[in-house]
C-alpha cells in the first residue's frame, strides 16, 4: 500500500511544496494535486516535479471539459517527462457549476467523455496516429466540419513511458462501473472500507467482469484525516474528527441540487438516510453550523484514522482488505512528519 496525501487547492502552494519535500523524506510515496477553479494544477505539478526526487505526482483531478483529449495526453506525457516517470493522470468530470459557470462549457455526457479521454490519452502516449471517433471526441474533425484540412497526427516526442496510470474520480452508477472496466485506478470520496460495497459494490463487480485482461487490477486511492496517539480515544478523538464536519456538510448539503447531490446519496446508502436529509435541509436553508452538527459521528470515525496505534493498524488492515492501494491521508497535528513516519511503519 502506497502512502499519499492531497494538497489544498486554496492554500499557500509554495508552503505546501516545502511540506511535501519534508514528507518525501519521511516516506510519503505520492502527492495528489487538485485544481477546481483555483490555480491550474499542471504548472503546480511541474513545480513539484522540480522540487522533489522520488515522490509520485498525481492530478486529482483535471476535468475533461477545459482541455481537449489530445491536450490532456500532451500534458500527461509532458509531466511524466519532467518528473522522470513519476506522473499519474487523475481525471474527473467536476460539476456543472464549475464547467458551465467557470469554463463556459456545456456539462454534457460526462461519463462517455471521460471514457473517450482515457482512450485518446492511451493511444497518444503510444505515439499512434490519433484517429478516434467516440460519442464526445472526434479526431480529426469529421468531414464537413472545420476547414477540412485536418489530418491524423501523432505525438512528436517520445514519452518516458508509453502509458501513465489513469485514475478516474467517479461517484455513482455507470461512472463507477466504467471506472472498474476502463481505468487503472479509482478515486472515491467518503470511503468506508467496511460499507463501501453498499454504495459501489455492484457497479465495481459489473465493471470488473468486463475489464480487459491486459489491464492490471483496479487500484483505489482512499483515506481521510490521520492522527496517531494513545490519548486519542473517546472525546479527544471526536474533537479532532469534528474539524471535518463543515467539509462533509458542504458536500452532502450544498454540492448539487436537492435531488441531484451524489454525496448525499452516498451518505444515505451508508445507512444515514434521516441524517443526510436533515443535513441538506439545514444547509440549503443557510443553517450551515446546524448542518455540520448533524454529520454522523460514526461516519466520521469510519472514514478517518484517528486513534492509538493499535486502532489505526486495525483500520489500515480494513483498507487493505477493501482493496485500497493508495492510502490518501491528511495528517493533522503539530508534527506531520512524525505522523507520516509512524503511519508508514504501520502499513500492511
Amino acid at each position: 500500500m502506497k502512502l499519499s496525501m492531497m494538497i489544498s487547492y486554496s492554500g499557500d502552494f509554495k508552503a505546501d511544496v516545502d511540506k511535501v519535500v519534508e514528507l518525501e523524506k519521511a516516506g510519503l510515496d505520492m502527492v495528489w494535486v487538485p485544481e477546481a477553479y483555483s490555480f491550474d494544477a499542471v504548472s503546480q505539478m511541474g513545480y513539484l516535479a522540480a522540487k522533489t526526487d522520488t515522490i509520485e505526482i498525481g492530478s486529482a483531478i483535471l476535468n475533461v471539459f477545459s482541455r481537449t483529449a489530445t491536450c490532456m495526453a500532451q500534458t500527461a506525457a509532458g509531466l511524466d517527462f519532467v518528473s522522470d516517470g513519476r506522473f499519474t493522470l487523475g481525471l474527473g468530470a467536476s460539476g456543472p457549476q464549475v464547467i458551465e459557470g467557470f469554463h463556459g462549457m456545456p456539462y454534457e455526457k460526462p461519463m462517455p467523455r471521460i471514457r473517450d479521454y482515457i482512450n485518446v490519452c492511451r493511444m497518444t502516449m503510444k505515439r499512434e496516429k490519433v484517429v478516434y471517433d467516440g460519442p464526445t471526441v472526434q479526431v480529426p474533425l469529421p468531414d464537413g466540419e472545420g476547414t477540412g484540412m485536418g489530418k491524423p497526427l501523432k505525438l512528436i516526442n517520445h514519452p518516458v513511458r508509453d502509458t501513465v496510470p489513469i485514475f478516474w474520480a467517479s461517484l455513482m452508477g455507470l461512472s463507477v462501473k466504467n471506472t472498474a472496466e476502463h481505468a487503472d485506478g479509482w478515486i472515491p470520496i467518503f470511503f468506508d472500507p467496511e460499507k463501501f460495497h453498499n454504495v459501489w459494490g455492484d457497479d465495481i463487480k459489473a465493471g470488473t467482469a468486463k475489464r480487459d485482461a491486459a489491464l492490471a487490477p483496479l487500484q483505489i486511492s482512499a483515506g481521510g484525516m490521520v492522527a496517531i496517539g494513545e490519548e486519542l480515544v473517546g472525546e479527544k478523538a471526536d474533537a479532532i474528527l469534528d474539524h471535518s464536519r463543515p467539509n462533509v456538510a458542504l458536500y452532502t448539503g450544498g454540492m448539487g441540487a436537492r435531488d441531484k447531490n451524489f454525496y448525499n446519496t452516498i451518505l444515505q446508502k451508508y445507512g444515514y438516510v434521516d441524517e443526510a436529509i436533515a443535513i441538506q435541509d439545514n444547509y440549503l436553508a443557510g443553517e450551515k453550523e446546524k448542518a455540520a452538527s448533524l454529520v454522523p459521528a460514526q461516519m466520521l470515525r469510519d472514514t478517518n484514522l484517528i486513534g492509538p496505534k493499535s486502532f489505526v493498524k486495525e483500520r489500515l488492515a480494513a483498507y487493505s482488505e477493501a482493496g485500497v492501494t493508495h492510502l490518501t491521508v491528511n495528517a493533522v497535528g503539530k508534527d506531520q512528519v512524525e505522523t507520516i513516519e509512524t503511519l508508514k511503519s504501520l502499513l500492511p
